[in-house]
C-alpha cells in the first residue's frame, strides 16, 4: 500500500498493488478504481490509467472506477421504487441521472477491509437519501486475482430499506498500449441490444435483434473509432445468472481478453470523448430498468442484496 495522492476535500488516497498467476493490478481507495493491469512479459498496461489523482477528479472521472450505486442512465431523473417515486442528481444535460449523479460510489474515498497478497476487499457506506437513492446501504468490491490469469471482482450491495442497485466497473482496456482502439476486435455472444435515442443516449425500451445491424457482433469484427459508434448495452441475458463467458477482446499485439459475468447486460463504449483511447466494458444490469416495462428489475431489499461478479480473463500470443 502506498499514498496516491489527496482529494481536493483533503482526502488521503492510498494505491494497492496485487499480484499471482503472471498478473499485476494496481487499485485505488478513491473510486475503488483499477489504475493499472500489467501482464508478465507484456511491456505495457492494459487498461487506460493515470499517475495523477487530479485526473481521476476530472476529465478521467469514470476511468476505471466503480460506478455505482446505479450506472448508466435514468431518465428524467426519476424513478419508483417500491411504490415511491424518487428524483435524483439530474447531472446529464441538466434533465438526466448519469452514473449516480455527481456523488456517486466513483468519486467517493472506500474503505479498506483487507489486502492480501492476491485480493483487496472495499467498502463503501452510502447513507439514506444520498443522491436521492433511499436505504442505508453498503457496496463491496472485492478484487482477486485467481487463476487464469483472471481478475475477478465481486460487487456486493445491501441495504436496510427498498432501493435499486446497479453497480459496474468502467475500465476502459486497451490491450496494446496504443493510442486508441485500432487493431483491436470483439465479440459479444448477444442476439440482442438496446437501441438508444440521438439526443442523450437514452434507452427507447426497445430491445432489437442484432441481425442485420452494426451491432452483430456476434463473430469477431474490427473495432473503428465511431464505425459503428458505440454506447450501447447488448442484451447478454434476460435476467442476472450463472457466472457466463459473454465476450472476447483482442489486440494486433497478441494480448486478448475474455469477460465473464454474472449480469444481464455488457454496455459497450468507444471513448469518443476520450480520443478513443480505449473500450470501456461494463457488466451491468439494463440501463433504466426502473423506467422500463419488462426490463430486468435492478431492486433490493434488506434481504435480497444485489450480487455481481465479473471475471476479465488474459492471455497472450
Amino acid at each position: 500500500m502506498t499514498p496516491f495522492g489527496v482529494t481536493s476535500n483533503g482526502t488521503a488516497v492510498e494505491a494497492i498493488t496485487m499480484s499471482g498467476h503472471g498478473l499485476s493490478v494496481t487499485v485505488l481507495t478513491y473510486g475503488a478504481i483499477v489504475q493499472d493491469v500489467r501482464l508478465d512479459g507484456v511491456a505495457h498496461g492494459l487498461t487506460v490509467g493515470s499517475d495523477l489523482l487530479t485526473d481521476y477528479e476530472n476529465e478521467m472521472r469514470y476511468f476505471g472506477c466503480v460506478v455505482g450505486p446505479v450506472a448508466n442512465r435514468l431518465q428524467n431523473a426519476e424513478a419508483t421504487i417500491d411504490g415511491k417515486p424518487h428524483r435524483f442528481e439530474a447531472n446529464l444535460n441538466g434533465r438526466h441521472t448519469l452514473h449516480s449523479g455527481t456523488t456517486g460510489a466513483q468519486s467517493q474515498v472506500w474503505f479498506i477491509d483487507e489486502i492480501t497478497e492476491n485480493g483487496l476487499a472495499l467498502s463503501l457506506i452510502l447513507p439514506n437519501g444520498h443522491g436521492g437513492f433511499p436505504g442505508n446501504r453498503r457496496i463491496e468490491a472485492l478484487y482477486e486475482i485467481i487463476s487464469g490469469p483472471t481478475l475477478r471482482l465481486t460487487l456486493t450491495t445491501t441495504t436496510d430499506a427498498p432501493s435499486i442497485a446497479n453497480a459496474t466497473n468502467h475500465s476502459y482496456w486497451n490491450l496494446d498500449g496504443s493510442n486508441d482502439i485500432s487493431g483491436h476486435s470483439i465479440a459479444i455472444t448477444a442476439n440482442s441490444y438496446l437501441p438508444t435515442d440521438d439526443i442523450d443516449a437514452l434507452v427507447t425500451g426497445e430491445i432489437r435483434d442484432v441481425t442485420g445491424t452494426p451491432y452483430d457482433l456476434r463473430e469477431m469484427t474490427p473495432l473503428t473509432p465511431a464505425k459503428p459508434p458505440l454506447d450501447h448495452t447488448f442484451c447478454v441475458a434476460r435476467n442476472r445468472g450463472a457466472l457466463m463467458e459473454y465476450l472476447k477482446l483482442t489486440s494486433a499485439s497478441g494480448v486478448a481478453m475474455s469477460v465473464a459475468t454474472t449480469e444481464a447486460g455488457v454496455h459497450i463504449y468507444d471513448a469518443r470523448d476520450a480520443g478513443y483511447c480505449g473500450v470501456a466494458i461494463e457488466a451491468q444490469g439494463w440501463p433504466d430498468a426502473p423506467n422500463k416495462s419488462g426490463f430486468p428489475s435492478i431492486e433490493i431489499a434488506p434481504d435480497k442484496p444485489a450480487v455481481q461478479i465479473t471475471e476479465w480473463r488474459f492471455s497472450k500470443g
